[in-house]
């Protein structure tokens, strides 16, 4: 597998600082997590909530997908990536922004430092999408992987942009529109179009490479492709015009029903695989699916209820769940590759050299799966029964993941090469 890694993938300074960087946002969302407990339940609209929330999306969530798809798109492309400097500069976009935006919002301080961090942003975004459009655009294939990546760019876009201007209405409102609906349609923007089309496109991908599986059903890829830009669309245009209501479930199934046929791929693909043992990272990945089908069933109850606690159930079923289990079931399959390929790749064949699964501590896995679900599981629970106690502890539970996940993350990017020729 080391093999499709090598000749097309990217320089480290393109990959290496996002995961490095994402790392340290996950420990620094896991920490605002436990000094938040008491507020987990409350209404989205809180400073507390706010800066966790974007800490998740775009400390966490985004920072390391800029990293795996600048990996990835070269692979899909089999190009080099178009630059490696606006890839650099993209970082340092997002990682100023966010930090401003995380520290504006804790402080709920709507001025000049947000609407500055929101623009850092947005420039990072568009920087991000025109990379992975020139190379996407000069590749002489073309797949449905990078249909879902280049849309997902643009839904990134939308949700910046659309972010920015949100925050500038806190200071100057001239938003026609009630502020919570717009955001509503913010957030959405953001889950559907971005990350989940982002996720769909790199998951058709990896997944399959990782099952050693094949699957040949690829008209399942371009009908998730089209049901969930169709329901996205629709329910942003109905949103905006009207107020959400029950109209928003028909929108709904409609995702779902395009994340259902993208599903049906991978387990084509599962069941076509090669490789019958399944391991750690995989359940992860696994987990992550089940975690967005409880999101998906959330939906009519947070429509329907006015409890606050089942938007905030269904915020930690999002990021914490579908988006935190695929991250660690695939940074370790995917981070080693192109540290090892930096590392070794001149010696392959010459010498004896480690695997890419040797750069980083395995025993610490289960430790990190298994605390990871109960993590959550204690998460879910103390939204559920309102119990501040069960919500601190789990705080502590998801520092302690985030640590061992750190460790091993820096134990890979500072593997150096002790063999010489």
């Amino acid at each position: 597998m080391a093999d499709i890694f090598i000749n097309k993938a990217p320089k480290e300074l393109a990959v290496i600082p996002f995961y490095g960087t994402a790392a340290l946002f996950f420990v620094l969302l896991c920490t605002l997590l436990f000094f938040s407990a008491s507020t987990l339940g409350g209404h989205y609209f809180s400073p507390s909530i706010l800066a966790i929330v974007h800490t998740a999306a775009l400390g966490w969530g985004t920072m390391v997908i800029f990293g795996a798809a600048y990996q990835l798109l070269p692979v899909i492309c089999e190009r080099e990536l178009y630059s490696t400097p606006l890839a650099l500069l993209s970082y340092f976009l997002l990682t100023i922004g966010t930090c401003g935006m995380i520290w504006s919002f804790w402080w709920f301080d709507m001025g000049w430092l947000m609407i500055v961090s929101g623009s850092c942003v947005v420039g990072s975004s568009y920087l991000y999408a025109f990379n992975i459009y020139q190379t996407s655009n000069e590749s002489n294939k073309s797949q449905v992987n990078q249909h879902f990546l280049l849309l997902s760019a643009f839904w990134l876009c939308f949700t910046t942009t659309v972010g920015l201007l949100l925050a500038i209405n806190l200071r100057y409102q001239f938003i026609p529109r009630n502020h919570l609906d717009v955001l509503k349609l913010h957030a959405h923007a953001g889950i559907v179009g971005w990350f989940l089309q982002l996720i769909c496109g790199v998951g058709a991908k990896l997944i399959p490479m990782f099952l050693l599986g094949k699957s040949k059903k690829t008209q399942l890829l371009y009908a998730a492709l089209i049901l969930q830009n169709v329901g996205l669309i629709l329910f942003l245009a109905d949103g905006y015009f009207n107020p959400i209501g029950l109209r928003t479930l028909l929108y709904g199934l409609l995702v779902a029903a395009g994340t259902v046929c993208w599903l049906l791929y991978i387990i084509d693909a599962y069941k076509h695989r090669a490789r019958k043992k399944i391991d750690l990272l995989m359940k992860h990945a696994g987990l992550s699916s089940l975690c967005l089908s409880f999101a998906f069933l959330c939906i009519p109850i947070v429509l329907i209820s006015s409890q606050t606690k089942w938007a905030s159930l269904y915020g930690s079923l999002i990021f914490l769940g579908w988006i935190t289990g695929i991250i660690l079931g695939k940074t370790f399959k995917t981070l080693p590759f192109i540290v090892w390929n930096s590392r070794y790749k001149t010696l392959n064949g010459k010498t004896k050299i480690p695997m890419p699964k040797d750069l980083y501590d395995e025993k610490i896995l289960p430790y990190q799966y298994y605390l990871y679900l109960v993590a959550l599981a204690m998460l879910c629970l103390g939204i559920v029964l309102d119990q501040s106690f069960l919500l601190k502890i789990a705080g502590v539970v998801w520092v302690v993941v985030s640590l061992l996940y750190g460790y091993n993350v820096f134990r890979v990017i500072f593997h150096k090469n002790q063999i010489k020729l």
